[in-house]
């Protein structure tokens, strides 16, 4: 019998495991104790996803400002787009007062017009957003060329984004969490979730059953079938790492970039002088498992940034794929799973996994404490 049990112990995991155990005050007030924690996953800790992730930790959802306010409204994107924003903001706060060496830096990014949105929509985009206080200039085509030597009709040149090692922020929070108590079962497979006006039984692979008060889980797209949520498309991803000796513009230091294109590119370094690079997705969620796929989808990224910055000179030394859920809007699903009692499910996370697991341990920690996120009605 545990308290709370979460489901996944990756980056989303680390993090919920992480904020609940550490809210010891706030649940002796609601619950009258600290509560028990236990976290399942069917693999090896910080696997799935996480490791799939380049860890580019953007307030910039996928879905622009202009567009996400055309499908929920201006006011919940302007409240979807300042929440992303204090979510880094947080973030960058938890890890320094944790001290979690993750290879953590603040960086601008660079968001370069293409095929999906031109220089004229990335203009318009550039307002709104500095209508609500977000750091973000437009560039035009000669500005971006003088400042950064791209060649695009214009660029979005934005403050206040970061990156970081994923895997060791996710051990780091981990880590933290298995001090404050909480305990870890892994591999072990979740095969059916029953619930009841008290509680939730999970039963496992092995055939025990591990009966919960509440249940999270944050194990992205790989739901079982009985946590119904919101439909949320299933992509393929593509990514590629440089060895240490990268030649490349000074600027690529500390700006991250990525394209409004489909398929797109993005990219940045890293502080050991490598160049991450990633995209290409496409809309198979098993085409990540085809390894002549894997060598295809390298070169084609590789091709595009040596097209994109000519004198950037790299040997790849890594080459990796995985799958991610996305929804229509770029928002992701922080809410209790449907037809289901004290079930939550934190799903379709899309290009902004670190930033919106953030804001999933917030939501789910305050609601479990007796209390309502402002923003909750964002993610449901």
């Amino acid at each position: 019998m545990t308290d709370i049990a979460i489901v996944g112990a990756g980056i989303t995991g680390a993090f919920m495991a992480h904020a609940l155990s550490a809210s010891t005050e706030a649940f002796k007030r609601e619950w009258g104790h600290p509560p028990s924690i236990t976290v399942l996953d069917r693999r090896r800790p910080l696997r799935g996803s996480t490791l799939a992730s380049t860890a580019l930790l953007q307030w910039e959802i996928d879905l622009p400002l202009v567009h996400l306010a055309k499908k929920i409204g201006h006011a919940n994107a302007s409240r979807a787009y300042r929440r992303c924003f204090q979510a880094l903001s947080d973030l960058s706060h938890l890890i320094k007062s944790e001290n979690i060496r993750c290879a953590f830096e603040e960086r601008s990014t660079l968001y370069l017009a293409g095929d999906q949105y031109g220089a004229r929509a990335l203009a318009k985009e550039a307002e709104e957003r500095a209508r609500l206080d977000l750091p973000s200039t437009f560039l035009n085509a000669r500005e971006l060329a003088e400042q950064f030597g791209i060649k695009r009709t214009g660029a979005i040149f934005s403050l206040k984004s970061a990156s970081a090692n994923p895997g060791q922020l996710a051990a780091g929070l981990m880590r933290r969490a298995l001090a404050n108590g909480i305990t870890l079962y892994s591999p072990v497979e979740v095969v059916d979730v029953l619930a009841d006006p008290s509680g939730v039984s999970l039963k496992m692979d092995n055939g025990h059953v591990v009966r919960a008060k509440k249940v999270v889980f944050c194990t992205g797209y790989e739901l079982p079938e009985m946590v119904s949520i919101p439909k949320a498309d299933i992509l393929s991803t593509w990514a590629i790492a440089s060895d240490k000796s990268a030649t490349m513009p000074a600027w690529m230091k500390d700006t991250m970039v990525w394209e409004a294109s489909d398929p797109y590119l993005y990219f940045r370094a890293t502080p050991d002088g490598r160049i991450v690079l990633g995209g290409e997705d496409a809309d198979d969620p098993l085409a990540h498992t085809q390894k002549s796929l894997l060598r295809t989808k390298a070169k084609t990224l590789q091709n595009k940034l040596k097209s994109l910055i000519p004198e950037i000179e790299f040997q790849t030394e890594y080459k990796w794929a995985g799958a991610f859920g996305n929804s229509t809007t770029g928002l992701p699903f922080i809410a209790p799973a449907r037809s289901i009692d004290n079930v939550w499910a934190i799903a379709g996370l899309g290009g902004n996994g670190i930033t919106y697991s953030v804001i999933a341990s917030q939501i789910v920690k305050a609601s479990f404490c007796g209390k309502t996120d402002p923003d909750a009605d964002l993610y449901l």
